[in-house]
């Protein structure tokens, strides 16, 4: 069986009966035996998988199949699934089966998505190359030794290495977009409350968002789609209708493109990312789309005010794994303090414990002012700019990564040097607004390389058509 790189391939082979979701559905299991070195999944969900395909094929024999029958779809091992294991690839949270299913989880079900398994993440979403997981390191398919971006890693690299049609990721500072970026895979973080929370595993509640992670457009509008929309369980999330992003992706559209010369002039950006945006930009023009380049002066203070205000919120919302309320529990304990210290001690990881204590400290008496209200006032100048400059233009442009995939082990005792790494991607976070990582092909390492498109406030279709265009463009280049 071929690779296939969207629904709608699948869709028409299984009209014409030549493949049924059984055959599909072993397929993936076997991409997934195969590949099991790579570490993508903390546990594959035959069991459910197999009774979802019998009944969904049973369905679309008598024509009731939902949107999506016919997508095998993993999840990031922070979404709830009702009677499946959920840990946030913890050890805080090991063996814990949650007992309901979470909004994006249920939209994908009653749309008839097979959800396959679970997959591996940094732990509780905290990192940039899913090297903290309890679980281990996720590999790299185009190089495994290397790392496959984070946190939403064992999403990305399912979706690489074919184990899967599509998944779903969280997107705090990019966790959606880099990861998908490292592995070549199309990544969409959508615009803040877009998509229901409710039932995700909360890292930083202001910036934490659900995206997608597919090999095509076409499959990112279609489970957008799905998964956006009010939700009465979160009322962060809005109201506005859901456009149907799937007939909004096609027609040739012109845009104004803004370039942050900055990210293009930063010294710390490899040569073969630069190189590949630039012919990109290039072709941009050759398609009638207006490039100009801009100035963002704000660009130094991107990764302070996203780290002091993400750890303050992980300090908040990680407060409730304590060993009595939630969580792993040390059974050595002789008082209540010891109980509290050694189960945090023990169930967390040093990247989520050093994040908690550095949170902690913004929030604390004399220096809540001097940090975590402080960046939040940065923020909002942040994101005033960025409207400011969406005003005027359509789309900003910009690098998803400073590098291409590094090595394992390479970053990760560096915590300044992995923060750093998300200088690209946290302003799409802090201003709240959507944004894609799109592939440019391989460097001459065959690693893979990206781009970032940015939008306004719930305008997913300008990214998903520019996109469309951009890579089917580049298709008939790469044909001729």
């Amino acid at each position: 069986m071929k690779k296939y790189n969207s629904l709608q391939e699948i869709r028409i082979l299984i009209d014409q009966k030549k493949v049924n979701l059984t055959e599909l559905l072993d397929y993936y299991f076997a991409q997934i035996e195969q590949f099991k070195d790579l570490n993508a999944f903390n546990e594959v969900f035959f069991d459910s998988a197999r009774n979802q395909a019998s009944e969904i094929q049973e369905k679309i024999g008598n024509g009731t199949a939902g949107k999506l029958a016919g997508m095998v779809i993993g999840i990031k091992d922070n979404i709830c699934y009702k009677g499946h294991q959920v840990t946030a690839s913890s050890k805080m949270l090991d063996g814990f089966v949650s007992p309901y299913s979470s909004t994006v989880v249920q939209r994908l079900l009653d749309e008839d998505a097979i959800i396959i398994g679970r997959l591996n993440c940094d732990e509780f979403a905290m990192g940039g190359s899913n090297e903290t997981s309890y679980f281990g390191a996720v590999k790299n398919a185009s190089d495994p030794q290397r790392v496959a971006g984070g946190s939403s890693g064992g999403s990305a690299v399912a979706v690489q290495a074919d184990m899967c049609l599509s998944a779903l990721g969280t997107d705090t500072g990019g966790s959606v977009r880099q990861p998908a970026a490292f592995c070549g895979c199309i990544g969409l973080k959508p615009t803040y409350g877009r998509i229901s929370r409710y039932g995700v595993i909360a890292y930083a509640s202001s910036f934490d968002q659900v995206g997608t992670i597919t090999s095509s457009v076409g499959d990112a509008a279609v489970l957008l789609e799905v998964l956006a929309g009010a939700d009465d369980q979160d009322s962060t999330v809005s109201t506005l209708p859901v456009p149907s992003y799937s007939a909004l992706m096609t027609g040739d559209r012109k845009y104004r493109v803004a370039v942050l010369k900055e990210t293009l002039e930063s010294e710390a950006l490899d040569p073969s990312i630069k190189e590949a945006i630039l012919k990109s930009i290039e072709a941009l023009k050759l398609q009638g789309h207006t490039i100009d380049y801009v100035s963002f002066d704000l660009l130094d203070y991107l990764v302070p005010s996203y780290y002091v205000l993400t750890t303050a919120e992980a300090s908040s919302n990680l407060s409730r794994y304590d060993g009595v309320h939630y969580g792993y529990r040390n059974t050595s304990a002789k008082d209540l303090n010891s109980l509290y210290k050694l189960s945090r001690a023990e169930g967390f990881g040093d990247e989520v414990k050093r994040r908690i204590l550095l949170g902690t400290f913004v929030l604390s008496a004399g220096y809540y002012d001097a940090y975590y209200q402080k960046a939040q006032k940065v923020r909002q100048l942040i994101r005033q700019k960025t409207e400011q400059l969406l005003d005027k233009y359509d789309v900003i442009l910009s690098p998803v990564a400073p590098t291409p995939p590094f090595k394992i082990g390479e970053n990760i005792e560096d915590p300044l040097v992995m923060y750093m790494a998300d200088i690209y991607t946290v302003l799409a976070s802090l201003a709240g607004i959507p944004a894609i990582a799109i592939p440019l092909g391989n460097n001459q390492e065959e690693l893979p390389l990206s781009l970032q498109l940015m939008t306004k406030h719930f305008k997913e279709e300008v990214l998903l058509n520019l996109s469309e265009n951009f890579l089917t463009s580049s298709s008939e280049r790469a044909d001729n």
